[in-house]
């Protein structure tokens, strides 16, 4: 199974060990986590070369979950990172923001089971895994040859 680096975003350190937590239970994928405690901290983390996808809370200080959704899309360079709102947020409009105007990928309300997860993600997780997939490693020949 390949193993996806997933950038969570959640100001609860107690909410981060859930999301991950319950991503691990969904057995979707391997995961390798990186924390980040608002949306300011996980633009610092960010980097959609070396994380496979984001689960974002919305409601956090110093900057929102929607904010770091727009200004990652913003850099055009990372439209291919799923970003998943994880979040307690559950009105019509809120959802259409982050589905519609911010550019989020997937919209999981709280509280959720790992069920919930591996439902909602299962289509995203393998997308990302299939694009990993066709993507040629960087290592070079004598590398893979000795590993």
């Amino acid at each position: 199974m390949s193993t996806l680096r997933a950038l969570v975003i959640d100001d609860s350190n107690v909410m981060r060990n859930m999301v991950m937590n319950a991503l691990r239970k969904a057995r979707l994928a391997q995961f390798e986590f990186v924390e980040a405690v608002d949306g300011a901290d996980a633009l610092t983390k960010f980097s959609p070369a070396a994380i496979d996808i984001c689960f974002v809370d919305w409601n956090m200080p110093n900057m929102t979950g929607v904010e770091f959704i727009r200004k990652a899309r913003a850099r055009g360079d990372a439209f291919h990172v799923p970003m998943v709102m994880v979040t307690s947020e559950q009105t019509v409009t809120k959802i259409e923001e982050a589905l519609a105007q911010a550019g989020a990928d997937a919209y999981i309300c709280k509280p959720f089971t790992h069920d919930d997860m591996r439902m909602k993600l299962e289509r995203v997780i393998n997308k990302v895994l299939s694009a990993k997939a066709a993507t040629p490693t960087k290592e070079g020949f004598f590398s893979r040859l000795f590993g």
